[in-house]
């Protein structure tokens, strides 16, 4: 049961990160052209160092850290009279009561507590992938449909949202396609993170498993269950394709680009 509860664990995953990464970037594009220079550095820093770390090395670091300040601030304000360092040598040791999740919390709760994590890291990371999509997406945008704006009289904030951002995600959509399917590919990462995702339990179920450890003695399976995982990743990516190419249809329509182009000539 839990093999086949993996799967509906990987599509909550990209159902909630695709969403708030698609947040993150918009923030981080919003803060790469901001015409207030400290704003600007903040976005485009975030941009660079996010997409220049490996992922692997980004998520083995950054849940580590964001667990550990999560532990560090609740042990400051829960444990006031603690007088041992936090840091012993390798260990790092906070009172029972700032412990998260706490110890004698249901697993339950450990659970979401870990995938809230790798939700926040999945998002973080592609989110930077996002941003710069979507900040070149804006760049994008023909400077004369906002110079109309401008002359109609409307301020620099009525244009960004009534014109530019409208127009925009019909330049975004391929890049941002592209990194759906990245972040689809992406999720056998979870493992990384603590979470038992389908790879988890393929590599655990099908491995040998012999008469005194299991009442389901089996040799080793494990090239079919990660047969079967290859053949839902594939068909996964496939009904993506199809839906991100009729929504880019959708967008294209009527569009001064070369698909709009293409619609209205076969019109």
């Amino acid at each position: 049961m839990s093999f086949y509860l993996s799967f509906l664990k990987v599509l909550l995953l990209l159902a909630v990160t695709a969403p708030v990464a698609l947040a993150f970037g918009f923030a981080g594009a919003m803060a790469a052209r901001a015409h207030f220079a400290p704003v600007s550095w903040l976005g485009k820093a975030y941009i660079a160092l996010v997409r220049g770390v490996p992922d692997i090395a980004f998520f083995l670091f950054f849940v580590i850290a964001l667990d550990q300040a999560i532990e560090y601030a609740r042990h400051k304000v829960l444990c006031p009279d603690w007088d041992l360092p936090v840091r012993q040598g390798n260990d790092f040791v906070v009172c029972q009561a700032a412990k998260m999740p706490l110890g004698n919390s249901a697993q339950w709760v450990h659970e979401s507590y870990g995938f809230a994590l790798a939700v926040v890291t999945f998002a973080i990371v592609f989110g930077a992938f996002g941003a710069n999509v979507l900040f070149g997406a804006m760049r994008a945008v023909p400077r004369a449909q906002l110079e109309t704006a401008e002359a109609y009289g409307m301020s620099r904030r009525q244009t960004f949202w009534r014109v530019m951002v409208p127009q925009m995600w019909v330049y975004a959509l391929p890049g941002l396609s592209n990194l759906w399917m990245i972040l689809i590919k992406a999720t056998p990462l979870l493992f990384l993170l603590g979470v038992e995702d389908i790879v988890y339990w393929a590599r655990e179920l099908g491995g040998t498993k012999t008469p005194r450890f299991t009442d389901y003695p089996h040799p080793d399976w494990r090239m079919w269950y990660f047969l079967a995982l290859l053949v839902f990743y594939l068909c996964f990516t496939r009904a993506s394709e199809v839906a991100l190419a009729r929504l880019m249809n959708r967008l294209t329509r009527g569009q001064a680009t070369t698909g709009g182009e293409a619609q209205r000539k076969a019109a």
